[in-house]
């Protein structure tokens, strides 16, 4: 599995992909995997340039091919979560009404913290019913980050 790691106003991130699409995005802390091919591809290239594009405010919506690998679960949830809007927040509640699972918002906020492709799949925008930020794989400092980015390009 090809992937390449890339400096980014925050930190190291390391993009991986597979047959021409992405699957995993790395944070700094985040151990990678032993099988990785450490190589720049076309579409890891076009994944990072659309990255940058996003932290500096010019990019709202990503156009990049994405497979994360998960349960069926964990993938309608994914799905989910990427037709959340630049800027707006939902709740685990919200996500799990919306995918048809109620009384699944326990298993959202799981299936939120495997995400394997955080940002390119905006698992930050996922917020508890209170309003709070909760669990983030990156840190809660980023999550803040990136919904305050988000927040001043309105």
């Amino acid at each position: 599995m090809p992937i390449y790691i890339y400096k980014t106003p925050i930190g190291r991130i390391g993009i991986a992909e597979k047959d021409g699409s992405v699957t995993n995005l790395y944070f700094e802390n985040d151990e990678l995997p032993q099988d990785i091919e450490t190589c720049e591809t076309p579409i890891l290239k076009e994944a990072a340039g659309q990255l940058r594009s996003y932290l500096s405010g010019e990019l709202q919506v990503f156009s990049i091919p994405l497979t994360p690998f998960g349960t069926d679960f964990m993938k309608r949830v994914w799905a989910c979560l990427y037709e959340i809007p630049y800027g707006e927040t939902v709740s685990y509640k919200e996500i799990a009404v919306k995918i048809g699972s109620p009384n699944a918002a326990r298993a959202v906020g799981l299936a939120n913290h495997r995400n394997p492709i955080p940002i390119f799949i905006p698992c930050h925008r996922v917020i508890g019913t209170s309003g709070s930020l909760t669990g983030y794989r990156g840190g809660l400092k980023l999550k803040k980050q990136l919904l305050d980015m988000e927040a001043s390009m309105f």
